[in-house]
């Protein structure tokens, strides 16, 4: 473990540089990464997230020439993930009376995690303060940055903002600082903010908001350099990258309804797509002539197919449109199924094996997952015969994370 870095008066940097090719995410980090933990040595001393799991017993070993770790009391995990949280169990075992502080969604994920269903906690939400002996420190929730739980921290009187994943890089260094790094780091900040959060971008404009009255002198990521030169100009970059979108992105929404119900829901998310300003038509493929379905599906940049399901089957002419599909380029454009069904709702999967058979990019959890991270964007949308409130709730996160992919292509 490297030495222990001073931020500030009683802050200090405790973490790990990495700097193998690290694997992350189905990606590997050729440039190696740094977990970066941090230990404010206040009359309650605290740590502020730990490093990854295979680091665990150096990271406490580390701790242990620094200070009596039954001393340590609070433990803050502002991201569950193992790069963050991965010392925890390990840290907790000898940091006995310490009280792990998270967010609400984060308490069962670490207590399974890390065995610690016998552990005290403190949850926090936005804009709650713990009072740490001689620092304060205040608490935002910013969801889905990367994922829901996500939480930054301030400290108040430093005027120092940990910001968990938000304006890290990807960089093994031992220069720490911004302000010394041997070469321009913006190239990396950049692609780490294009690979992690621009998916994400509405939740990056919902935290910029948050985080505008904050006077923030330093920023303490959990990866890469610590930023302590042109702050601003920094939280800028991710301002403007996360406002730059299209704005004539159009969606269409095609349906084979038999009792209405499919009609309906085609007819929110034509809805929910508007909210969001994305020009949407809605099309009754059965009363519509083909060239007018083809036409539209030409000049929209996102297309969803519903059909209801009938004896195991597509119902009216969605199948016969989806087998002229191959006469239209379809290379670039978003592709989503739905639909409502009484049984098993067989008639979905047939629409979603039809589109793999083009070149349309076909939007599903599992793929939503890989690349996100997000657990909680359910397509195909299937729906067992009318829509109930919760059913509602997961078409509208559909619409949205297929909105923000919509804006964040060329």
């Amino acid at each position: 473990m490297e030495n222990n870095i001073m931020l500030n008066k009683d802050i200090f940097w405790v973490g790990k540089v990495d700097d193998r090719d690290v694997p992350f995410h189905r990606l590997t980090l050729t440039r190696g990464t740094t977990y970066n933990s941090y230990l404010l040595m206040t009359e309650k001393p605290t740590i502020i997230d730990t490093v990854d799991m295979k680091f665990g017993r150096e990271f406490v070993e580390n701790l242990k020439n620094i200070i009596e770790l039954e001393k340590i009391a609070y433990i803050i995990i502002n991201h569950t993930e193992p790069d963050h949280s991965g010392a925890l169990g390990s840290l907790a075992t000898f940091a006995k009376n310490a009280v792990i502080v998270c967010s609400k969604l984060a308490v069962v994920e670490l207590k399974e995690m890390y065995k610690l269903h016998n552990r005290e906690f403190l949850v926090i939400g936005d804009g709650d303060t713990l009072d740490i002996g001689g620092k304060t420190l205040r608490f935002i929730e910013t969801p889905y940055l990367h994922t829901a739980e996500t939480i930054v921290t301030y400290c108040v009187e430093d005027k120092i903002l940990f910001s968990c994943d938000i304006f890290s890089t990807h960089i093994a260094n031992y220069e720490y600082f911004n302000d010394i790094a041997k070469e321009d780091i913006k190239n990396d900040y950049i692609g780490y903010y294009n690979l992690i959060m621009h998916p994400h971008r509405r939740y990056v404009q919902n935290m910029i908001q948050k985080i505008k009255d904050l006077d923030i002198k330093m920023i303490a990521p959990s990866h890469g350099f610590i930023l302590r030169e042109d702050v601003k100009s920094y939280i800028d970059i991710y301002d403007t990258m996360s406002k730059s979108t299209k704005t004539s992105k159009k969606a269409l929404i095609l349906y084979s309804s038999m009792t209405g119900r499919t009609k309906k829901i085609a007819s929110f998310i034509m809805e929910k797509f508007q909210e969001q300003n994305i020009v949407s038509e809605v099309m009754d493929i059965n009363k519509t002539s083909r060239e007018e379905v083809l036409k539209a599906i030409s000049e929209a940049q996102a297309i969803f197919f519903g059909t209801s399901t009938k004896y195991a089957d597509m119902i009216g002419n969605m199948e016969d449109l989806l087998k002229s599909l191959n006469t239209i380029n379809l290379e670039g454009k978003l592709g989503a199924t739905f639909g409502s069904y009484g049984w098993s709702g067989e008639a979905i999967e047939v629409v979603q094996d039809y589109l793999k058979q083009t070149n349309i990019k076909l939007l599903n959890t599992s793929d939503i997952i890989k690349g996100t991270g997000m657990i909680d964007v359910q397509l195909p949308i299937r729906i067992r015969f009318a829509a109930n409130e919760e059913d509602l709730k997961n078409i509208e996160r559909a619409v949205i994370y297929t909105t923000d992919l919509l804006l964040s292509t060329i």
